[in-house]
């Protein structure tokens, strides 16, 4: 099973339906539901993925989501380690650099899923888009 860590703007593509980047984004998600991956969110994506959905949907309607979402991914903590080294990172977006240190903190991840690779050019992490991780999971 691959262990897979997403990135904030590929969720909020798969459950704002941001098309097209939705559809591969679902892909991911399939798979984690079908029990074929396992995907892993950062603790602090939920907060930000509240406010986006919130701007478009009602609070209850948001909170539904981030369960269903919860219910089919792994949290993973924003530990006071992974505060530490973000801070002391070159990453131009902190956000980012929270989100690689999570990712770095998982046992066995195989790759983070982003479409802003960019934000991540010096990752130890191999960096795929969401049509990059579906090629390397067409197997599986």
């Amino acid at each position: 099973m691959k262990n897979i860590f997403i990135d904030t703007n590929v969720v909020i593509d798969f459950l704002a339906d941001r098309r097209p980047f939705s559809i591969d984004a679902a892909r991911l998600f399939d798979l984690a539901i079908e029990g074929k991956t396992r995907i892993y969110i950062s603790a602090v994506s939920y907060n930000n993925i509240y406010y986006i959905l919130r701007q478009s949907l009602t609070n209850n309607a948001t909170i539904k989501l981030l369960e269903e979402l919860a219910g089919i991914t792994e949290i993973t903590d924003v530990t006071n380690d992974v505060i530490r080294k973000s801070l002391k990172t070159d990453f131009k977006d902190y956000e980012d650099a929270i989100q690689y240190y999570c990712a770095l903190s998982i046992p066995g991840i195989d790759f983070i899923v982003t479409r802003n690779g960019k934000d991540f050019k010096k990752s130890v992490i191999s960096i795929l888009t969401p049509a990059e991780a579906m090629a390397s999971l067409s197997g599986i």
